[in-house]
């Protein structure tokens, strides 16, 4: 797996991780019923605290993401989840609604904008969301 780990961020490493692994999933880099590399692995190759992968897997799993199979090591779920976490939609808005104003103070524009949202959209795979 390749990480781009950004140590400045205001998002603490296990959240990036976590982040990036979703975005690694929906570009298919990481397949359904697919092996991740153990943890001791991970944070040995990122040069992080193995308790900071830890808690990026524990909560992948708990989102239903990713599961781990008792002595033969952790999986992307074969079914991932698609159920509608009304806080995480309410978060995802005000991040947007942030977004949108810092980029109308730095002129950038609707047509801009939504160039963003569709490029990364194809990106990712080039699913819609029903949300």
């Amino acid at each position: 797996m390749y990480f781009q780990l950004d140590e400045r961020s205001n998002t603490p490493i296990w959240e990036q991780i976590v982040n990036q692994v979703k975005e690694l999933i929906l570009k298919g880099v990481l397949q359904p019923d697919e092996k991740l590399v153990s943890v001791r692995e991970l944070s040995s190759i990122l040069l992080v605290n193995p308790n900071t992968v830890s808690k990026a897997y524990q909560e992948l799993e708990r989102q239903g993401i990713i599961e781990t199979r008792r002595g033969k090591g952790t999986f992307v779920s074969e079914q991932l989840p698609k159920k509608v976490d009304d806080e995480k939609v309410e978060e995802i808005k005000q991040s947007l609604k942030h977004l949108l104003v810092e980029a109308s103070y730095l002129g950038i524009n609707k047509e801009t904008f939504v160039e963003w949202i569709e490029k990364y959209v194809e990106e990712l795979g080039g699913k819609d969301s029903n949300a």
